[in-house]
């Protein structure tokens, strides 16, 4: 039979994957801000650089309205249309006209522009738009970067004439620089605050499952029975499915120790019924042969319906025991037993231990260890219980229950023999020679072991390590 178990949650995988959402929010976070950022300084940039056009457009179509009402030869165009840097020389700001006509090829210029002049987008292969505009940048004086628009005016029988007006695209990296130093700091802000909005509900959003995680460690020690409190809507049908597995793998444990015990009773008593028809028979060697496998088929059948019973004890969750009581009120009864060869069984026994599983198995193999160390020892038995730390950092607990008796002791080969299930060293001692046996199988289906070795008063030491709560 497969039996349903509850596989534990680990804190450290929640808080890992509290790390990992948090990491990962963060990340999402920092990279739609980039991405944003650097849309929103290239759509800043295009509207600097449109803005700067229609500044230069607006020069262009003022000197342009200039020279239908002037005479280049007689009259001057104004110099600076409303801006200072016109007239500053090698400012970066320049307008420049020209008569295209060879019969009268004279022309104007700002004062900045000095004695130098503009380069000729015409010329450098640039595309009018609808209005016959070009736009272009090019190297100026003083290899200034400038942004120039130019237009061919035809004004009839007074010529054809190249305008042009260029402005320094510093005053473009300056506003782009200055826009994308105050976005940098405002978007770093506002990670920040999303980082630490996203911190905050990552930890009160994984609390309720920190809450789950703490209350299947309770399951597990033996502190609660099943997990209680109010959870959020998205982990309350989590924490019910959970409790209802736990109720159901009770349910079964429950049903299968029922079984074990119907079984029992159903081959058990007809069982008895033939080895006493089978003892009345006879000593002739058929009868001593079916007397053979009949306490043969006995022992087995009780030896896989014990083990069918203990592996449906340990699969209950969160069965704990105080290893103390049981201890003790253990060697009060056997130094009762024993009461006709006066031994003494001292105990050394912790309150706070408590092992990890049902108190009728504790019994049995501690009663088990006290009996055998009773039966062999001279005068004391000494029982101690000592709680410790696994090696590793994520090592359950144990607990270890040292049973020491004066007696003579076993070698390793005895110690290997009395450990297989009916054998007993001495056949005038009372007992089955199952004793020990039971209490490896015990051990081992609550992953504990037992160690058997050399007192320091001089017999048997019995180790037997099981897990602790």
């Amino acid at each position: 039979m497969a039996w349903p178990t509850v596989e534990m949650t680990n804190p450290m995988r929640a808080n890992s994957l509290a790390l990992r959402l948090f990491f990962s929010a963060a990340a999402w976070t920092v990279a739609i801000l980039l991405a944003t950022g650097i849309l929103l300084s290239s759509l800043y940039r295009e509207a600097v650089e449109r803005s700067f056009d229609r500044r230069l457009t607006v020069y262009l179509r003022t000197i342009v309205a200039e020279i239908t009402t002037a005479d280049l030869s007689t009259e001057r165009i104004s110099q600076t249309l409303g801006e200072p840097l016109f007239d500053l020389p090698l400012s970066g700001w320049y307008w420049q006209v020209s008569r295209l006509s060879a019969v009268r090829p004279e022309g104007r210029s700002s004062r900045s522009l000095w004695d130098k002049g503009l380069p000729h987008l015409d010329e450098m292969g640039m595309t009018a738009t609808a209005d016959g505009t070009r736009h272009g940048n090019s190297s100026g004086p003083e290899d200034q970067q400038l942004r120039i628009v130019e237009r061919i005016a035809d004004f009839g029988e007074d010529g054809r004439f190249r305008v042009a007006v260029a402005g320094d695209t510093a005053e473009i990296e300056d506003e782009t620089r200055s826009f994308d130093r105050a976005l940098m700091i405002t978007l770093g802000a506002l990670a920040i605050v999303l980082v630490l909005t996203t911190a905050f509900q990552v930890r009160f959003g994984l609390a309720p499952l920190k809450r789950i995680s703490a209350g299947l460690a309770a399951i597990r020690s033996g502190q609660a029975e099943r997990l209680v409190g109010a959870f959020p809507v998205e982990i309350d049908p989590l924490a019910r499915e959970t409790n209802e597995l736990l109720e159901a793998n009770r349910e079964i444990v429950e049903r299968a120790r029922t079984h074990v015990g119907n079984l029992a009773h159903a081959l058990k008593t007809p069982l008895s019924v033939v080895i006493n028809e089978v003892g009345a028979l006879g000593n002739d060697p058929a009868t001593a042969k079916i007397r053979e496998q009949t306490t043969i088929m006995r022992d087995q059948i009780a030896r896989h319906l014990e083990r069918a019973r203990l592996a449906a004890r340990t699969t209950v969750v969160g069965t704990v025991t105080d290893v103390a009581p049981v201890v003790t009120a253990l060697t009060r009864t056997m130094e009762k037993l024993h009461r006709d060869r006066t031994i003494a069984v001292n105990v050394v026994a912790p309150l706070a231990v408590r092992f990890r599983g049902e108190r009728q198995d504790l019994e049995e193999m501690v009663g088990n260890l006290v009996d055998n160390a009773c039966k062999w020892a001279q005068a004391r038995v000494n029982v101690e219980i000592v709680p410790e730390q696994g090696l590793a950092v994520t090592a359950r607990r144990v607990v270890r229950i040292v049973v020491d008796d004066d007696g003579r002791g076993l070698s390793p080969a005895e110690r290997e023999r009395v450990t297989r299930r009916g054998q007993r060293l001495d056949e005038t001692m009372p007992g089955s020679g199952l004793g020990l046996s039971i209490v490896l199988e015990l051990a081992a289906l609550y992953g504990g072991h037992l160690t058997l070795g050399s007192a320091p008063i001089g017999g048997l030491r019995a180790e037997l390590s099981l897990p602790a709560a």
